[in-house]
């Protein structure tokens, strides 16, 4: 797999990681007209557009809960199976989000 360096996210494709690699930069090229946040991805200011609308699609099958993003229902359902994915490889704490682990890190 490709891996992004600056979040350790990986990629099958390398397309798909130069992709996702524009999502760190500092160009924002596309701006939400109801609130102005702005977005590298013209695909995640679509998916942005959703809080507006009130559109949740990804429902959760085991709570019910529902999501505008699969993403998000995703790292959701990791409450019912707990699921860990994100490991410290110097302590072997491990945590739900990426972010969690990023965090972590600095307290080594």
């Amino acid at each position: 797999p490709h891996r992004c360096g600056e979040c350790g996210r990986a990629f099958g494709l390398r397309s798909a990681l130069a992709r996702h690699q524009r999502a760190h930069g500092e160009e924002r090229p596309f701006a939400c007209a109801e609130c102005g946040q702005a977005f590298a991805l013209r695909s995640n200011l679509a998916l942005h557009r959703r809080t507006h609308a009130g559109e949740r699609p990804y429902r959760c099958g085991e709570c019910g809960k529902a999501f505008g993003m699969s993403s998000t229902l995703v790292r959701h359902q990791r409450i019912h199976t707990g699921e860990k994915p994100y490991g410290c490889g110097e302590c072997g704490r491990a945590f739900v989000r990426s972010a969690h682990l990023e965090q972590h890190r600095r307290t080594h």
